[in-house]
C-alpha cells in the first residue's frame, strides 16, 4: 500500500490540548471490524464490551522526563535534547533540535550549569551525547502538537494510573482513560488483567517519509513480557477467551513474543527489542480487540490500527470521528476495535 493510503485531514480545533477533566468520561468510538459498524459510547462502558474469560493486557511503562532545553556552551541560541535511551555508559541516543548546530564536540550546558554534556558521535537524525551527571531537571516530553509548555497536572494525567517501568519518551495513551472505578468494574466480572512492558521510543513522533510503507524501517524498542503474563495470557486463549490489548504497544509486544508451536501459536516470556512493523496484510496471533487513540496521518501506529481494523473500515470510522468532532491524538478520545 502506499503512504498516501493513510492521509487524513484533521481540523486543528480537534487536537485535544488539554486532558478532559476526568480520564473515563472520554467519548469511545466503538468499530465492529467485521461487519463495519460504528457505535459511539463513553470510555467508562468498556466493560460491557468484555466478559469472563476475557484478559485485558496494559502497558505498564513510564515517561521519564526526557526533554532537556540548555545551550551550546559559548553561544546563546536554545538547544533542545529528546532522550532516547542509553547506549552506553554515560551516553545517551538523543534526538536535538535544532540538529544542524551540533556537531562531535559541542559542549552543552543545561539548567544554567547544573548539567553539562559532550556530543561524542552523529548518525542519521540522532546525536550520541555523554553527560557528566544526570539529575532532575528534565521535563517532561509532551507530543509536539500539544503547542504549550508542561504543566503540573501534566506530571499525573500525562501518565496511566499502573505506570510502573520508568524508561519511556511517550505515553501509552490508549491506557490514560483508565481509572480505578474501571479497573475495578473489570475486575469484579472476572477478566484478568495482565501487565507487559514496552517501553515508547522516537517512532511514535517519527514520520513515514517512503512512499511505498514496505521501504519503511522501525526503529527498535525495548520490551518484557514476564512469565506470569505470558502463563495467563496463553491460558485464556487455551480457554477461548479474548485478550484485548490497551493501545498499539502492547499490540506490538505481545505480537513480537508470540511464535508458533506445533499447531497453535504461543506467548513467550522475553526481555529484548522488537522493530516489528505491522501493515495491511499482517496476520494478528495474539489479540482479539484493540483499544486504541486516534493517531496522525501517515503514521505506522495508523497503519497498525487498519491493519487489525481494516483499512476501509479505519480511515471510515475516522471520518466519523472528525464529522462528530471527537478530540484527537494523545489527550484525546478513543476507539475500540472488536
Amino acid at each position: 500500500m502506499k503512504l498516501s493510503d493513510f492521509n487524513y485531514t484533521l481540523p486543528k480545533e480537534l487536537i485535544a490540548q488539554y486532558p478532559r477533566e476526568q480520564r473515563d468520561k472520554s467519548r469511545m468510538l466503538v468499530l465492529d471490524r467485521k461487519t463495519g459498524r460504528i457505535e459511539h459510547r463513553r470510555f467508562y462502558e468498556l466493560p460491557d464490551y468484555i466478559s469472563k474469560p476475557d484478559a485485558v493486557v496494559f502497558n505498564d511503562t513510564k515517561v521519564f522526563k526526557a526533554r532537556l532545553i540548555g545551550r551550546r556552551i559559548g553561544y546563546t541560541g536554545k538547544i533542545e535534547l529528546l532522550l532516547l535511551r542509553e547506549k552506553n555508559s554515560g551516553v545517551l541516543e538523543c534526538l536535538a533540535k535544532p540538529a544542524r548546530k551540533l556537531v562531535t564536540g559541542s559542549k552543552l550546558e543545561f539548567g544554567n550549569g547544573k548539567l553539562t554534556a559532550l556530543v561524542v558521535d552523529k548518525k542519521d537524525e540522532a546525536c550520541f551525547v555523554k553527560f557528566s551527571i544526570f539529575n532532575k531537571i528534565g521535563l517532561l516530553p509532551l507530543p509536539p502538537y500539544i503547542k504549550r509548555k508542561p504543566q503540573p497536572e501534566d506530571e499525573i494525567r500525562y501518565q496511566t494510573i499502573y505506570a510502573k517501568s520508568s524508561g519511556a519518551v511517550a505515553a501509552p495513551t490508549a491506557g490514560l482513560h483508565f481509572t480505578t472505578s474501571v479497573m475495578d468494574k473489570i475486575k469484579n466480572k472476572g477478566i484478568k488483567i495482565a501487565y507487559i512492558t514496552l517501553h515508547v521510543g522516537y517512532d511514535t513522533f517519527r514520520p513515514v517519509k517512503v512512499e511505498n510503507i514496505e521501504e519503511h524501517r522501525m526503529y527498535k524498542e525495548y520490551f518484557e513480557i514476564q512469565k506470569e503474563a505470558a502463563d495467563e495470557i496463553n491460558k485464556i486463549r487455551q480457554e477461548k477467551g479474548k485478550i484485548l490489548a490497551v493501545g498499539t504497544t502492547t499490540c506490538r509486544a505481545l505480537e513480537s513474543a508470540t511464535v508458533l508451536r506445533i499447531t497453535n501459536y504461543e506467548l513467550r516470556t522475553t526481555k529484548r527489542e522488537t522493530d516489528l512493523f505491522m501493515f495491511p496484510g499482517y496476520h494478528f496471533k495474539t489479540i482479539d480487540m484493540l483499544l486504541t487513540n486516534f493517531h496522525l496521518p501517515k503514521t505506522t501506529l495508523l497503519m497498525l490500527t487498519c491493519a487489525f481494523g481494516g483499512h476501509d473500515n479505519v480511515m471510515k470510522a475516522y471520518q466519523e470521528a472528525i464529522e462528530k468532532k471527537y478530540r484527537f491524538y494523545s489527550y484525546g478520545d478513543c476507539m475500540l476495535i472488536k
